[in-house]
């Protein structure tokens, strides 16, 4: 059980870091944006797909090792 809301502590404070991290990419000189709601779409992804990869290497390098409890 615990294990579990680590894991959810973990996933939430990586997206929310990706998040800030993709936010200051500036979109508009990579590509052309006719729809602001698909840019949004993109980084929510994004920022989901790099919260999750980093909050499972995290946990892989640390708490699944032994190192943590």
């Amino acid at each position: 059980m615990s294990y579990a809301i680590i894991k959810l502590i973990v996933f939430f404070v990586c997206f929310g870091i990706s998040f800030y991290a993709c936010s200051a990419i500036q979109f508009e000189k990579i590509m052309k944006v006719r729809q602001p709601g698909k840019v949004i779409v993109m980084l929510f992804l994004l920022s989901l797909i790099m919260g999750y990869l980093s909050a499972q290497a995290i946990l892989e390098l640390t708490i699944m090792n032994g190192l943590g409890m």
